[in-house]
């Protein structure tokens, strides 16, 4: 009988040893195909970007009659934009988050929560942090640590500080 459960055990061992090198490989192509999937979302909402600067609206060849995408996804720098409200609904839901956080600073794993992404894919969280910085690029936030965006200081603002809201100056 022991010479049984030995087998058993031998057997059980073998199995669970396969098993773990399996979901080790599985492991190391899901970690693949989400960096692909990264860079490519990253390139695509680059490649519109780009297409909506030139004010030219972007048709994604699919071969079906698609609307064109236009400048929704645009993110206008500061200086050229009235306020906040210029910018697309995601853009502003970061915006109000990088406001919540405060000093403490917006990270891309909440920026993904707040847009309502999987924050567990590190795709999504790359996309997020990708957003974030497209928005300190544009001068609407400011990475002062690394990872950590926030409003810019008043004084940071273009054209902040020269008019207060209470009419003084």
């Amino acid at each position: 009988m022991r010479a049984v459960l030995e087998a058993r055990r031998k057997a059980a061992v073998v199995r669970v040893e396969e098993l773990e090198a399996e979901l080790e490989r599985v492991r190391t192509d899901l970690a693949n195909a989400e960096e692909v999937l990264r860079r490519r979302v990253i390139g695509l909402e680059q490649y519109l970007e780009a297409l909506a600067e030139e004010g030219a609206p972007a048709v994604v060849a699919v071969g079906s009659s698609r609307k064109p995408v236009g400048p929704r996804r645009a993110v206008p720098h500061r200086e050229n934009a009235d306020g906040v409200e210029d910018l697309s609904v995601d853009y502003q839901a970061l915006m109000a988050a990088a406001l919540e956080a405060g000093e403490e600073g917006l990270g891309a794993r909440r920026a993904a929560v707040v847009l309502g992404w999987d924050s567990a894919s590190v795709s999504r969280v790359e996309g997020a942090r990708a957003r974030l910085k497209r928005l300190v690029e544009r001068g609407w936030l400011v990475e002062e640590k690394p990872g950590r965006f926030m409003l810019p200081a008043p004084e940071q603002v273009p054209g902040a500080g020269a008019e207060r809201p209470d009419g003084g100056s």
